[in-house]
């Protein structure tokens, strides 16, 4: 029996045929732009997240740069990221005009260093700098990032792409940060029909900047405060991410009893998955495996003949790029962990809704391998 890496086509009973009408209706009213769901899906994320304030915008990585944008970063500044992350939070900071600096994985919670993170605020003394909350959980020092940088009087962003749902200490992992981001990507925990995004912040000042940005910088329909552009989240994906939001909690329960069923069996095939650190408790994001980067592929080989789709979140450290060659000018780090997660990392399938019998589809390949 073949199993993918992930099936995002896995609904609730009845959550089609409520789409359907819901499309229909806004349809022939031509509700496409703005208007209430638009607003309810603020409302919504606002009580999720414990953020005050939540703006919706077109997606993602729009979300990266319009948070860069609203605490004041702009061409020539310098913004640190880590390397380990994906694609868009480095090319977030190179569309806004800043220069990037990358810093090196811990090789513990597969988040980005905190000692090398304060080696490199010394040295840099950057404008903005920026975490990502990978894997969905996050740094086991996410406090003193915190601590750290309004100390230094350096705005962190912080990159929750992966980490909708997530809790630390037992409340939102959004909840204490200046300005925060997520994906609705539809293959995330919350995803949505097509693209879309979110900011949010417990600032009224940085929510008004990041909503004027999104909106081609209007200060009225025709007068413009800022150079924005155009980042609106469409009428329709809010209805539909307002929909899911109300499956959220199911959702991500399934994902983490995935999550606890590799926890639970792969140590015994040889295989150490990496656990949330102390005081998370995950969203079922993903699974995370390291294995050595001569075993990989041969894992992989079995996988692909078994039909099992996998994944390596993600193949290459920031500084690596091609495309960030151009444009990166230092690299933080001299245990190069990035390099060597990016080399050995392997994810399980793991999705909402997937079925004892498709875990062990995955199980048995494995074992399938071991016995090679």
């Amino acid at each position: 029996m073949a199993v993918p890496f992930i099936d995002i086509k896995r609904f609730e009973p009845g959550f089609l045929d409520q789409w359907n009408e819901k499309v229909k209706t806004m349809s022939a009213n031509a509700q496409f732009i703005g208007g209430a769901e638009v607003s309810e899906l603020e409302s919504g994320l606002s009580q999720t997240t414990s953020a005050k304030y939540t703006v919706a915008c077109a997606n993602g990585t729009d979300a990266l740069q319009i948070a860069l944008r609203a605490v004041g970063v702009k061409r020539g500044d310098k913004v640190i990221l880590p390397d380990s992350t994906f694609w868009a939070t480095f090319e977030s900071v190179v569309n806004v005009g800043a220069d990037p600096y990358t810093v090196d994985t811990n090789s513990g919670d597969l988040q980005m260093d905190f000692d090398t993170f304060k080696e490199a605020l010394d040295t840099v003394k950057p404008k903005a700098a920026m975490i990502v909350h990978l894997y969905g959980w996050g740094t086991s020092r996410i406090e003193e990032y915190r601590k750290l940088c309004k100390e230094r009087n350096v705005p962190l962003i912080e990159d929750g792409a992966q980490c909708f749902g997530v809790l630390y200490n037992n409340e939102s992992i959004y909840k204490d940060a200046l300005i925060s981001t997520t994906s609705f990507y539809p293959a995330k925990v919350l995803g949505a029909a097509g693209d879309g995004g979110a900011i949010f912040t417990n600032s009224e000042e940085l929510s008004v900047i990041a909503r004027r940005l999104a909106n081609h910088g209007r200060t009225s329909h025709y007068e413009h405060g800022d150079i924005g552009w155009n980042s609106r989240l469409d009428s329709l994906q809010a209805a539909f991410l307002n929909l899911s939001l109300k499956h959220l909690g199911k959702r991500i329960e399934s994902r983490k009893q995935a999550a606890e069923f590799y926890y639970k069996t792969l140590p015994g095939l040889g295989i150490e998955p990496i656990h949330p650190p102390k005081g998370y408790t995950e969203n079922g994001y993903c699974n995370v495996t390291l294995v050595s980067p001569e075993e990989r592929p041969k894992i992989e080989a079995v996988l692909k003949e078994k039909g099992i789709g996998f994944g390596n979140i993600y193949p290459g450290a920031m500084s690596d790029q091609p495309g960030a060659k151009p444009h990166l000018i230092q690299r933080f780090g001299k245990d190069q962990n990035a390099r060597r997660i990016s080399a050995s990392v392997l994810n399980f399938p793991l999705f909402a809704y997937m079925t004892d019998a498709e875990k062990d589809e995955v199980i048995s390949a494995i074992k399938e391998y071991k016995k090679r």
